[in-house]
């Protein structure tokens, strides 16, 4: 008999725990972004100096204070993508991370989908947001925005146990 209490007690401990961790990942750390009008959405201009805001309209953002690579943000341009590639930094990042389902108006895989058919173009918004991080917007052809942060080569080498190098900004 206590064989089985035990059992119930361990099985419903590991089932809760199993839902918190749950709900922690998809919901607990993740904060709305509060819009900060003509600074959301800059992005990097072909000579690499400083960012420079783009037009833009219905912004809205999460982040999590427990990764740099948890920001997530959808909005509206009237600008195009090629125009903006004339002036701006292009990247090869094309793979948007998953958000998660709450937050309904990124959908990665539409996004990644867009990247690779040029329905959409990936700049780079901000470099080194933190250490080895990068913001990544990318724009499609109709108006609609997207913005992710991104592992540059910085990051990559710094999580993966590589020697950083001297082309890496000082971490802080």
């Amino acid at each position: 008999m206590m064989g089985k209490i035990l059992a119930v007690i361990l099985g419903l401990s590991a089932v809760a725990a199993g839902a918190a961790l749950y709900y922690l990942q998809i919901y607990g750390f993740y904060d709305e972004v509060a819009p900060t009008p003509g600074q959301d959405v800059v992005l990097v201009p072909l000579d690499g100096s400083a960012p420079q805001a783009i037009a833009y309209d219905r912004f809205q953002a999460i982040d999590a204070d427990s990764s740099p690579i948890r920001y997530r943000a959808c909005f509206t341009t009237d600008q195009r993508p090629d125009a903006l590639a004339a002036q701006f930094s292009v990247t090869d990042m094309h793979d948007p991370r998953n958000a998660p389902g709450w937050f309904d108006c990124f959908d990665a895989p539409a996004i990644a989908e867009g990247l690779a058919n040029g329905s959409a173009t990936a700049f780079i918004g901000v470099k080194n947001i933190h250490f080895g991080v990068d913001r990544i917007v990318a724009i499609t052809q109709d108006g609609r925005g997207y913005a992710w942060h991104e592992l540059n080569n910085c990051g990559h080498k710094a999580y993966d146990g590589t020697v950083v190098g001297e082309e890496c900004p000082p971490r802080d």
